[in-house]
């Protein structure tokens, strides 16, 4: 069995609001340079939101609702346009996130979710394209905020591995990123939290890309694997080995704990 988060569901939305938008401007014979000169932004800003590329701003519902005398119409529609806390095609895995009794993630470029520090967070956020807007920053930053307080539950376990690449790179800038590095350190310090460091091997499994493994209340593990555009949660028993089969012998490769710490340590201090 393979289940996957929705990930065009956010897009229709904006793609119905957006013409929505248009067919209103059209009638009421104000052309989309109006609109945008109303509405302080960028001709192609306003094409993007109407064509569906981009969420349609409350800023921009406003203005058109009042210039295209829409009567509250278009501005009601922002109630089905907020941001969502995570990525469309995530959200599956997140509800077993929320519930799992053991985790272990490997991540090879960058540091998990779960352990980023606000500053690793937004920058980012900052980095993604194409640009987000200002909210829907804020709310992913925040949801991704309470996702970390699953850590301090006691009686679950998490395990990380973590490539040495992601440790390496200066998400946020040096500064930033030694702090990163020192909250990692103090992570790994919890009784149910496991980090590891997997150094530069050369080939293996490893360069495979990342995962994670979730096991559920009911002993079930289910396997997770995400790109820049797709996330995908698998139940199948033989994907499930495949990529456990993965985790083993990345574990194997990868400093120990405390060796980690030292390492992630060291590399903070030359920051």
């Amino acid at each position: 069995m393979v289940t996957s988060g929705d990930a065009q569901q956010p897009q229709q939305a904006w793609r119905y609001c957006g013409s929505q938008i248009k067919m209103w401007r059209e009638e009421a014979g104000v052309s989309r340079q109006e609109l945008a000169k109303e509405a302080n932004y960028d001709y192609e800003y306003v094409k993007s939101m109407e064509c569906g590329r981009r969420r349609p701003t409350l800023r921009l519902l406003q203005t058109a609702d009042q210039l295209c005398g829409a009567r509250g119409k278009l501005v009601a529609a922002y109630e089905h346009l907020k941001p969502e806390k995570f990525l469309s095609f995530a959200e599956d895995y997140m509800r077993y996130e929320a519930e799992a009794i053991s985790l272990g993630s490997y991540q090879p470029l960058r540091i998990p979710g779960l352990l980023q520090t606000e500053e690793t967070i937004r920058a980012l956020l900052n980095a993604y394209l194409p640009p987000l807007d200002d909210e829907t920053i804020e709310e992913r930053v925040a949801g991704r905020l309470e996702r970390q307080a699953l850590l301090g539950k006691r009686t679950r376990a998490f395990s990380f591995v973590i490539g040495e690449a992601a440790l390496r790179n200066p998400v946020g800038g040096a500064e930033a990123h030694k702090r990163q590095l020192l909250g990692l350190v103090e992570a790994g310090k919890v009784r149910n939290v496991t980090i590891q460091v997997l150094p530069f091997v050369g080939a293996g499994p490893g360069v495979d890309g990342p995962f994670v493994l979730v096991e559920t209340a009911e002993h079930e593990v289910l396997a997770y694997e995400e790109g820049q555009e797709t996330g995908r949660l698998y139940a199948d028993p033989d994907k499930v080995s495949a990529i456990t089969q993965r985790h083993a012998m990345i574990l194997r490769q990868a400093l120990g704990p405390d060796e980690s710490a030292r390492s992630i340590a060291k590399l903070a201090e030359e920051l």
